[in-house]
């Protein structure tokens, strides 16, 4: 098969990662969202749960140190001390991010892979975003809360988190239609509908 990374932002609710699962499933082929920084950390010999708490979050430049977890080997490109800054949680991810393209097809959903992977060959890059009140909708239906008020807060929290980290850290702004190769508005088609269009272009795409 040839390579080939199909990356996805979106909005907070709108099925962005749903969107990932399904074109997995359709392309039999590695999809990456949360475990994407357990994996990171686990090879890199960081306390995973650093990774966790600054996942898509701008660095906030602390002095501190991040203990390392013993047992487990570094990966062979990370070059580190005993400790790590928040700017190298993003270095180090953004290396597996580049590691795991090389190994062949897959999908990787947020951790502005996009941007990371910009002079990576046949990197499709989509955008999945909806109505306020959809997300909402979708954020009570997965049972993350089930107030349409707090629902709507979280998603307009961990959108403006997820825009100041990609913007802090690229040259894009977060959403932007140019920025990407395909935008969807979820809310007028079924995922798995989206999912059928984004595989489209892909052949497309790969044709040329």
């Amino acid at each position: 098969m040839k390579k080939f990374v199909i990356t996805i932002g979106r909005q907070f609710g709108s099925g962005g990662r749903e969107l990932g699962r399904i074109l997995s499933q359709k392309l039999g082929i590695p999809f990456y969202d949360k475990e994407l920084l357990l994996q990171a950390a686990q090879q890199a010999g960081v306390n995973p749960d650093y990774f966790v708490n600054n996942d898509e979050r701008v660095p906030r430049f602390i002095n501190g140190a991040i203990p390392f977890a013993f047992g487990v080997s570094a990966m062979p490109w990370y070059a580190g001390t005993s400790s790590i800054s928040d700017d190298s949680i993003y270095r180090t991810q953004s290396d597996f991010i580049r590691h795991i393209a090389d190994q062949g097809p897959c999908i990787i959903v947020g951790r502005s892979a996009d941007y990371v992977l910009r002079d990576f060959p046949d990197v499709i890059s989509v955008f999945v975003h909806a109505p306020m009140d959809e997300c909402v909708r979708r954020i009570i239906s997965r049972l993350d809360t089930k107030d349409p008020a707090a629902a709507r807060r979280l998603a307009e929290r961990t959108n403006k988190l997820r825009a100041n980290y990609y913007n802090f850290y690229t040259d894009r702004r977060w959403g932007d239609a140019a920025t990407y190769d395909l935008t969807f508005n979820s809310a007028l088609l079924p995922i798995d509908e989206i999912a059928d269009l984004v595989i489209a272009y892909l052949n497309r795409r790969l044709s040329h």
